[in-house]
């Protein structure tokens, strides 16, 4: 069998294809032309289950492009508690989009008490709050041990700005080990100080209920449920949605591998910046909070693009 692949990235050939062309075949359709021709025909459905196979439609199909130097990031779909009502136990807002364009209430605004009318549940703790809406979906762990799910489904309309990079500037968190665990050890340090730095994020996301079973992921900018370790959040402006992404991470294990452009995310912007869907959970956000890698990221488009 000649696994050759001339003018392919490093490792192109030990990569599993056939998962990877599963992944791209379920977002085909969503993404629409020319991805869904590209992901019919006689190789793609041998594709789904032949390594091989999969491997030749994608050279035979696609192109890599020249490689962008940039920041790959992880995110997961977190697990939080919540209730359907407040109470002194849940007393964060997990907002519904209000009617109208915008922009709407900010954040210190809806701290106050803005826009609670709209509020689908309630959480208990501001913080993991304040995370689930930056990974922009996530399962909320009711008092009577259901599990609902929700989704994004909109923003207020003012810039994010990264609590990260605000504690970075103030000297709490060196720039180097900024990450979700160490944001997390500096609010429990310094939980009298948390709302204020919240609050400094305008940022509001608005949820959705969602109706998936438990095994699925959430959906994605493209509507397909995302899937652990092939799910790409990407900037459309730069990457487009449905494109698989050849993604090289240094030092990070299970890279590099094909993933799909599915995703998009407030904080992704720029060529060279992508966030990769780890998971539900406490284990994926682990991972998810801790990944942050130099990377080099090679888009496929079609070969025969005009």
């Amino acid at each position: 069998m000649n696994r050759s692949s001339p003018g392919w990235p490093p490792g192109w050939e030990g990569e599993d294809h056939a998962a990877a062309w599963a992944a791209f075949r379920a977002s085909a359709v969503a993404a629409g032309p020319p991805w869904v021709a590209l992901a019919e025909g006689d190789e793609g459905g041998d594709a789904a289950h032949d390594g091989e196979a999969a491997r030749l439609a994608f050279e035979r199909r696609l192109v890599p492009t020249a490689p962008v130097t940039g920041l790959l990031t992880g995110y997961w779909e977190p697990e939080i508690a919540a209730a359907l009502a407040p109470s002194p136990d849940f007393a964060v807002p997990l907002l519904g989009r209000p009617p109208g364009d915008g922009p709407f209430a900010d954040r210190a605004a809806v701290m106050a008490g803005a826009l609670a009318r709209h509020a689908l549940a309630w959480a208990a703790d501001p913080l993991e709050a304040f995370l689930l809406e930056v990974q922009g979906s996530g399962r909320l762990r009711l008092p009577d041990g259901a599990v609902r799910r929700i989704g994004y489904a909109g923003q207020n309309g003012h810039p994010y700005r990264s609590i990260g990079r605000i504690l970075v500037a103030r000297g709490a968190i060196a720039a180097e080990a900024v990450s979700i665990p160490a944001i997390r050890a500096w609010a429990a340090a310094h939980p009298a100080e948390l709302p204020a730095l919240l609050a400094e994020n305008p940022s509001v996301v608005f949820f959705r209920w969602l109706d998936l079973p438990p095994d699925r992921g959430p959906l994605g900018t493209l509507g397909v449920p995302l899937l652990p370790g092939r799910s790409l959040a990407v900037d459309p402006a730069h990457v487009p949605l449905g494109a698989p992404v050849w993604v090289e991470a240094a030092g990070e294990p299970g890279f590099p591998r094909l993933m799909i452009a599915q995703d998009t995310g407030g904080a992704i912007r720029g060529p060279g910046r992508a966030d990769a869907f780890l998971g539900w959970g406490a284990e994926a956000g682990e991972r998810a909070g801790r990944l942050k890698a130099q990377a080099r990221l090679t888009v496929l488009l079609p070969r025969d693009r005009p």
